[in-house]
C-alpha cells in the first residue's frame, strides 16, 4: 500500500503542470487582460488606483507618477503603457513568463496581487477555512442524512415511503443550488418571509464579545443556509446511489443465506451487505465533496456574501487578477487530487480485502 500512495502522491506533479498549462494557455486568448483593464479604467475615470477595491500593490504605486500627467483627451504616452508591461512583466514571451511562474511556485512564491497589496498565498490561507468549512460541513450532513435513508428506501422498496421520497427527491435534484440559495434567502432571510437566519456573512458583528458557546451557537446560526443550499444536490445523488447499491447486495446468494442462518434482518443488513454495499457510496465521496466544493464554493460563497476561496476566484477572474486566478486554480486542483487519494484509502478502511499493490497479469 505504501508503495501505491507514493505513485499517487508523484503522479500528482505531472497532473498539477496539466492543468497549470492548460489554464494558462487558455488565458492568452481570453480578451482583456490586467493591463487593458488598467488602461481602461485610467482612460474613463483618470484614477485606476481608486477603482480597485483594498488599494494599490507596490507595482501600481510606482506608476503614479505616469498617471500625474495624464489627461485623458491626449490618451495615454506609449513609455506609459511600455512600463506597465514591464512592472507586470508582460514585455516576456508567454512561454518564459509560464517557466518563471512555476519556478516560483516550486519555492512556493506564488507572487503578489496585483490590485491589493498581499502576496496570493496569505490571500489564499485567509480564504481557505471558509471553504473547506462549508465543503465538510455540506458533505458530512449529505451523507447522515443520504446513507440512512437510501438504506430505508432499499428496506421497503416499492412501498408507499419509497415513493414520496423518490418524489421529493427527484424535485429536490432538479433545483439548481443557486436557485434553492435565492429561495432560502427570500423565504427565510427576510427577503419577503421571515427573518429567521441571518443574510450574510458567518459571524455577527458582535462576536468577538460573545462567550464560547455563544459563538458556536452564532457561527452554526449563520452557516445553516449556505450549507442547505450546497447539501441539497448531493444529498439527492447519494441517497439513490446508496438505496440501488443495498438493492444490488440483497438480491445476492450470501445474504439469502444469512437469513436462511436465522440471523436477523439489522444483523443482514449492518453485519454483511452494509461493508460491500457501502464501497461505491465511499467511491463518490471525492466527487460530492469536490463538487461542493468547487461549484458550491464559487456560487454559494457569491449569493451569501461569504469571504471564501472560491468567491475570490471569481472577483480575481473577473479583475483579470492573474497571480490570484492561478494561485487559487493550484490550491483547488491539489485538494481535488489529495482527496481521491484519500478515497482510496477509505476503501481499504472499509474492505481491507482490497489491496492496490495487487494487479492482475
Amino acid at each position: 500500500m505504501g508503495a501505491y500512495i507514493v505513485r499517487r502522491l508523484l503522479l500528482i506533479i505531472p497532473t498539477l503542470l496539466g492543468i497549470m498549462i492548460i489554464n494558462f494557455a487558455l488565458t492568452q486568448f481570453v480578451p482583456g487582460g490586467p493591463i487593458e483593464q488598467i488602461l481602461a479604467n485610467l482612460e474613463g475615470e483618470g484614477d485606476v488606483f481608486e477603482t480597485i477595491a483594498g488599494g494599490g500593490s507596490e507595482t501600481l504605486e510606482n506608476l503614479t507618477n505616469y498617471e500625474s500627467n495624464y489627461v485623458g483627451a491626449r490618451g495615454l504616452p506609449p513609455e506609459f503603457i511600455a512600463e506597465l508591461e514591464r512592472q507586470f512583466g508582460f514585455d516576456k514571451p508567454p512561454l518564459e513568463r509560464f517557466l518563471t511562474m512555476m519556478w516560483n511556485y516550486m519555492h512556493l512564491d506564488f507572487g503578489e496581487s496585483y490590485f491589493r497589496s498581499i502576496g496570493v498565498l496569505d490571500l489564499v490561507w485567509e480564504k481557505l477555512p471558509v471553504s473547506i468549512t462549508l465543503g465538510l460541513w455540506s458533505t458530512i450532513i449529505a451523507y447522515m442524512v443520504s446513507i440512512p435513508l437510501g438504506i430505508r428506501k432499499a428496506v421497503r422498496d416499492g412501498s408507499r415511503f419509497d415513493t414520496w421520497t423518490s418524489a421529493l427527491i427527484i424535485v429536490a435534484y432538479a433545483i439548481p443550488g443557486f436557485l434553492f440559495a435565492i429561495l432560502l434567502l427570500v423565504l427565510l432571510a427576510g427577503g419577503s418571509y421571515w427573518q429567521i437566519f441571518p443574510l450574510r456573512g458567518l459571524t455577527s458583528d458582535n462576536w468577538s464579545e460573545m462567550t464560547i458557546i455563544g459563538k458556536v451557537l452564532d457561527y452554526l446560526w449563520h452557516i445553516t443556509l449556505p450549507v442547505l443550499a450546497s447539501t441539497i444536490a448531493a444529498f439527492a445523488t447519494l441517497t439513490l446511489l446508496t438505496k440501488n447499491s443495498f438493492l444490488d447486495e440483497i438480491k445476492k446468494q450470501y445474504v439469502i443465506t444469512a437469513k436462511a442462518k436465522g440471523l436477523t434482518q439489522d444483523r443482514v443488513l449492518y453485519g454483511h451487505v452494509f461493508r460491500n454495499a457501502m464501497l461505491i457510496v465511499i467511491a463518490g465521496f471525492p466527487s460530492v465533496f469536490i463538487g461542493v466544493f468547487f461549484g458550491g464554493s464559487l456560487i454559494i460563497e457569491t449569493i451569501f456574501s461569504l469571504d471564501g476561496l472560491g468567491r475570490l476566484g471569481f472577483e480575481a477572474a473577473v479583475a483579470r487578477d492573474y497571480p490570484v486566478i492561478f494561485g487559487t486554480l493550484f490550491f483547488f486542483g491539489l485538494i481535488g487530487l489529495t482527496i481521491g487519494i484519500l478515497s482510496d484509502l477509505m476503501y481499504v478502511f472499509v474492505d481491507p480485502r482490497i489491496d492496490f499493490e495487487v494487479r492482475e497479469t
